[in-house]
């Protein structure tokens, strides 16, 4: 198995000023193309630093990604300190300070001379195209490592990596079948209670449990080698039966982008009316392109489970949309969802747990819940089901 690495560098990534989504990004798309990383590094804008971790990691690793740090000014590092851990000069490469002339020119624009830095790169490097940005990347060996230098813009970031580094290891090593990894996402458990149930679970060899808890939700993975997915796919069933109502939708497609398509499935559209949550929910289902007829937002006030369902037939019937879906204010620490459709209305009041959660939160648990009532009801279930420390207290249906 190859050690792959990667080195995300700045020092807004190091101070936890931005947040490395680069990182996040690389790892899941490397574990899909069969080359999970081993570790990831940070490093500020620091030249000692960065050369000596570049020495470091080029004793131990048969890849490393390096990230950011190419810019045009006096804290991108990345070209010079790659130079200086392998003993040369940076070079100006005449044939990208050609291409980044012609990029701002066809842009209207005069190119700052302190952009010709982004033409120089360490002279035993290959020079790596960056097809949508103006700094270049790179790649060298040093010791052991073969280590490739890309931009920190994510789009730039991403397009290398796909389109140029990606390819250039397939050449050059052999990689490994993908793992494979079996999803679902559940709603109303929590982790230590799932946990709980499944690791009693025998599970085949190489192959392990993994979970993933982002509120409001929680993430099952099963994951292994490629020789195991017969036995994997047998185990499945047991992970599905434990999560039970909870689970919410299987693989990677959310909810908001699962909503959208079974609204564009059955030709049907939607309005929806929020207080609690503020417009979160129409948020996520226009992110998803979903089939919104109409959305409002309005302040909060005191309103019955009765009241809700009147609203959300209102709702339906003054948009002239084929559903109508409406989250209340909170009363008493109940926030009530009302369905209306073509076959009826149905509304149900819930509470938190004991726990006391931010708004936030809340907020967050209460637009998957408005998902969850919609996916129940595109399944034929009853909106009402056990959401663990989400409580049903009342139900009713006009």
């Amino acid at each position: 198995m190859l050690k792959v690495e990667m080195l995300s560098t700045g020092d807004e990534v190091l101070y936890g000023q931005i947040t490395d989504t680069n990182a996040a990004w690389l790892a899941d798309y490397f574990f899909h193309q069969g080359l999970p990383m081993s570790r990831r590094n940070t490093v500020g804008d620091s030249l000692p630093d960065l050369v000596a971790v570049l020495k470091e990691r080029s004793h131990e690793a048969d890849v490393l990604i390096v990230n950011g740090g190419l810019g045009p000014t006096s804290d991108d590092l990345s070209a010079l300190a790659a130079a200086t851990a392998a003993g040369v000069e940076l070079v100006e490469h005449a044939e990208w300070l050609t291409y980044m002339e012609q990029f701002f020119a066809e842009r209207g624009r005069v190119m700052a001379p302190s952009n010709r830095k982004q033409a120089q790169i360490p002279a035993n490097s290959e020079m790596i195209d960056n097809p949508v940005g103006t700094a270049c990347g790179f790649a060298l060996t040093l010791n052991r490592c073969l280590m490739f230098f890309t931009p920190g813009v994510p789009s730039e970031f991403k397009a290398m990596v796909d389109k140029q580094i990606m390819p250039r290891l397939r050449e050059r090593f052999t990689l490994p079948e993908p793992p494979v990894c079996l999803r679902l996402t559940t709603f109303g458990r929590s982790e230590s209670e799932l946990a709980q149930c499944l690791d009693p679970l025998a599970l085949p060899d190489g192959v392990v449990m993994g979970y993933r808890s982002s509120m409001p939700i929680i993430e099952l993975k099963l994951t292994g080698p490629a020789s195991q997915r017969d036995a994997m796919e047998a185990v499945w069933p047991e992970v599905r039966r434990v999560a039970g109502e909870s689970l919410i939708f299987e693989g990677t497609e959310g909810l908001p982008a699962q909503i959208a398509r079974r609204l564009g499935e059955r030709s049907l559209t939607l309005a929806v009316s929020e207080q609690f949550t503020g417009g979160l929910l129409a948020l996520q289902l226009n992110r998803a392109q979903a089939a919104l007829l109409g959305s409002r937002v309005l302040p909060q006030k005191a309103e019955t489970l009765v009241d809700a369902l009147a609203s959300s037939a209102e709702l339906r019937l003054n948009q002239q949309s084929d559903l109508g879906l409406v989250i209340s204010g909170e009363e008493e620490q109940q926030i009530n969802f009302a369905l209306s459709t073509p076959g009826g209305t149905f509304g149900l009041g819930v509470k938190f747990g004991t726990r006391r959660h931010a708004l936030a939160i809340r907020q967050e648990v209460c637009a998957m819940m408005a998902l969850n009532v919609l996916r129940r009801w595109f399944n034929g279930q009853p909106l009402e089901s056990d959401h663990g420390w989400i409580k049903v207290v009342e139900s009713a249906s006009l």
